[in-house]
């Protein structure tokens, strides 16, 4: 045995040491990790469903949407025409109620994302009846 080679071998089974000991921490981390993740319900949720006809369902919205709007462009340009034809204000009607409908579409779009809550006019008018209706000596003349 030469002098040159025992401290390259002594080196080599040190670094050897040293990444038997870091796997070893590293094993013990994912180990505590793993219960941890256990504990807290993470690792037991069921994976989420692979749905391969995620692109359609999309589409389907996206035509669900075109059509309200388009239906509410077209009811106001149709009520456009009427009303210049009633009236006799020949493009004033068509522009307003263009524009009408145009606001009508982008609010039932509104409505169908979620952004905008529905109208509440006829319940409010029901629960007002409802109040009413069922006491004969509250009326809507009577403040008391």
């Amino acid at each position: 045995m030469a002098k040159g080679d025992t401290p390259d071998k002594l080196e080599a089974l040190s670094e050897k040491q040293e990444g038997n000991l870091q796997s070893l921490d590293l094993d013990r981390r994912r180990r505590n990790l793993e219960v941890e993740l256990e504990r807290k319900g993470v690792l037991n949720q069921p994976e989420p469903m692979k749905n391969e006809d995620l692109p359609s369902k999309g589409t389907a919205q996206a035509i669900k949407l075109s059509s309200e709007f388009l239906a509410g462009v077209i009811v106001g340009v149709v009520l456009g025409l009427g009303f210049d034809q009633l009236v006799g204000t020949s493009p004033w009607g068509l522009i307003i109620f263009l524009f009408l409908g145009f606001a009508a579409g982008v609010l039932n779009i509104l409505r169908s994302v979620g952004y905008v809550p529905p109208s509440q006019i006829g319940q409010r008018g029901a629960s007002r009846q409802d109040k009413m209706g069922d006491n004969p000596d509250k009326t809507g003349d009577n403040p008391h």
